[in-house]
């Protein structure tokens, strides 16, 4: 009987242990489960991370929001400098944007944590060829160079840096210079629809339009950007040109509808001289000139006017009707009648398609025109007809100029 207590004793005393040894595994297994968890977590999270970082800076690049996408990329770098695909990711930004020392460094990192790899190699060969393409660029169009460095631009730089703005306004400065206005409406237009605040750019589109007498628009352009910068000194300068143009152009048709011809003068001539090169503006300045000066019998310099208003517009049949007069004044008969007459078969009544229907050609000197008191030169009604003076202030007797003109 004791043998048997004895014996149920110890089996009991058996599964007791048997069972502590049952939870002491688990516990330890439990243990291993709870320490190596974070482990692997942390791995599959720092994987997945950086799978979702680039994917991120990728979607940033599409839609050229390059600054975040280089704010995600430092960061990352910041949290973990060992990773090496945050480099090349970041160099290959910095070299779309044309900050080609910035790149540099970002490949030569990576490169240093994955040597050979060919691709980072090759990226890094295009950004050493655009970096150069760009010098290039910059320096032969300060040299007046204005058809190599746009080959550069395109065919080199803009290929492998899409992004870089400095080339980009290089390329719009060139078209400006080769006077292709439209161009540079068009690609300056590019510019500020990725960045509507860039001074450069709405300087450059306000000069296209300005160079096509577009000078309301050309306005609001210098405007928004002294808007931005009010201390800018280019757009200040183009700005008030401008408007000094305006003004003086303005002065001189309000002197002409006042009878005040040789104030007109003046302010043609100063409106002229404030952009020998606005050929858009000039030529109507030049037209009005010519104007002045026949009705004040200067019939040399009118000439002088009407041909510079022609150089610039030769469809301009006003100009040519003009010429004919002031040829009169000067008794250059046959070239007042040839003007008159190519003035005539261009008119739109022979079928022509110009710029101006001339008006009447008059046979005789156009200097009987009236003007204000003011002007000693200028005609006076109250004068015979036979003693108005000529350009040189003398009279001269209106029946024989009739007699020796000849009819057109």
């Amino acid at each position: 009987m004791k043998l048997l207590v004895f014996a149920s004793a110890m089996d009991s005393v058996a599964w007791k242990d048997c069972i502590f040894s049952i939870l002491i595994l688990n516990l330890v297994l439990a243990c291993q489960l709870v320490l190596l968890q974070p482990l692997v977590s942390a791995q599959d999270s720092k994987a997945g991370g950086a799978a979702a970082l680039f994917e991120r800076v990728s979607q940033s690049i599409k839609v050229k929001h390059y600054s975040e996408a280089l704010d995600d990329l430092n960061s990352a770098i910041e949290a973990d400098p060992a990773l090496s695909e945050a480099y090349w990711h970041r160099a290959s930004v910095l070299r779309q944007l044309c900050r080609y020392e910035e790149a540099e460094k970002s490949y030569k990192k990576f490169l240093e944590m994955k040597p050979r790899n060919s691709a980072a190699e090759k990226e890094l060969s295009q950004l050493l060829q655009a970096q150069s393409a760009l010098d290039s660029a910059i320096n032969l169009f300060d040299s007046g160079d204005l058809t190599k460095p746009l080959e550069y631009i395109d065919k080199v730089v803009l290929v492998f840096s899409p992004a870089c703005s400095k080339a980009k306004l290089l390329k719009v400065k060139l078209i400006l210079a080769a006077k292709d206005y439209s161009g540079v409406i068009a690609d300056a237009g590019y510019i500020l629809k990725e960045d509507e605040n860039n001074l450069e750019a709405l300087l450059l589109r306000g000069r296209a339009y300005y160079y096509l007498a577009d000078h309301d628009v050309a306005l609001r352009h210098y405007q928004k950007g002294l808007r931005l910068d009010p201390e800018h000194s280019e757009l200040k300068k183009a700005y008030f040109g401008l408007k000094n143009l305006l003004k003086k152009s303005k002065s001189a048709e309000d002197n002409v509808s006042k009878g005040k011809l040789r104030l007109a003068v003046e302010d043609y001539r100063g409106a002229l001289a404030l952009d020998p090169n606005h050929s858009a503006h000039n030529v109507h300045l030049h037209l009005g000139l010519c104007k002045v000066l026949v009705k004040l019998g200067r019939g040399k310099d009118a000439v002088t006017s009407c041909t510079e208003a022609l150089e610039l517009d030769g469809e301009l049949i006003e100009a040519l009707v003009q010429r004919g007069e002031a040829k009169l004044l000067t008794e250059d008969w046959e070239g007042a009648v040839a003007d008159l007459k190519s003035a005539a078969e261009r008119s739109p009544q022979h079928g022509g398609d110009h710029h101006q229907h001339p008006p009447t050609p008059h046979h005789t000197s156009p200097h009987l025109t009236t003007s204000d008191d003011n002007d000693s030169n200028a005609s006076d009604p109250m004068k015979p007809l036979n003693e108005q003076p000529n350009e040189d202030g003398e009279a001269k007797p209106l029946n024989k100029l009739n007699k020796t003109t000849p009819t057109v």
